[in-house]
């Protein structure tokens, strides 16, 4: 795709001459920056804080997808997204999903019960964390019948990473606000109770089950698990069996489907 120059200085001059800049227009600030410089078919805009559920900037879905990629996504699958995790390690930069995923995070019951609805063949990520304990992720998204990103247009955007993010933090550099609104901790400080920490507990679960079960469900291998935790390979294994055991299961898919039902209050 050939660099819409006119497109994206148009946009930029529109944008610094506007009085004040809500989300919506510095969402479609940024859709159109980005769609004169590459292809693709959907962009969303989270906010991340701790272990918070994630606030909603920006989106182009229509309603069908938007319950999808926004409403069920906030509802709980977050917590097992590679994207959310990443911010928890506070990287910046601008990230392939599939650079980011655990080892086994497309055969997990994750990917085949949720992701796989989004119908994408790739999504990519400019992660950029700001002052207030918070990262900004703005999504590009292709769909299977799009392709993923050409090399030239994923360094492109790469090359475009030091502006993307100067223009972020200067318009949602301070959100930890809205955090503390929606009741998600308070001050810039506190940090939230996960959602995922209230059914651990639910469940009766040990720390070391807990961090274990939750891995497995973001779709890591008990190799992986075992280098993630510095445990052995066989301590994961029987972890993992003992949890089976005491929750009555016999399957990962009967794991997500007992974690998606007790996030709900």
């Amino acid at each position: 795709m050939q660099v819409d120059f006119k497109a994206l200085f148009h946009t930029l001059a529109d944008w610094t001459g506007a009085a004040e800049t809500p989300d919506r227009k510095t969402g479609e600030t940024l859709l159109a920056m980005m769609r004169a410089l590459v292809r693709f078919d959907d962009m969303v805009i989270f906010a991340y804080r701790d272990k918070a559920r994630p606030i909603d900037l920006f989106s182009t879905f229509d309603a069908d997808d938007h319950h999808i990629f926004v409403t069920l996504y906030q509802a709980g699958p977050y917590l097992l997204d590679p994207f959310y995790h990443t911010t928890r390690a506070a990287r910046a930069g601008v990230f392939r999903m599939r650079e980011l995923a655990p080892d086994r995070f497309f055969s997990s019951e994750y990917y085949r019960t949720y992701y796989s609805q989004t119908r994408l063949a790739e999504e990519l990520g400019f992660f950029v964390p700001t002052a207030d304990g918070v990262t900004v992720v703005v999504s590009l998204m292709r769909r299977e019948k799009t392709g993923v990103f050409p090399a030239a247009e994923y360094g492109l955007l790469n090359d475009v990473e030091p502006f993307a993010t100067a223009f972020v933090r200067r318009v949602w550099g301070d959100l930890a606000g809205r955090f503390a609104d929606t009741g998600q901790g308070r001050g810039r400080r506190s940090e939230p109770v996960s959602a995922a920490d209230r059914v651990w507990r639910r469940l009766n679960l040990t720390d070391r089950e807990a961090s274990i079960i939750e891995l497995v469900l973001q779709g890591h291998s008990s190799e992986s698990i075992g280098l993630k935790l510095d445990i052995s390979t066989g301590t994961v294994k029987v972890h993992r069996r003992n949890v089976y055991r005491k929750l009555g299961i016999s399957s990962q898919i009967q794991l997500l489907s007992i974690y998606l039902k007790n996030l709900q209050p």
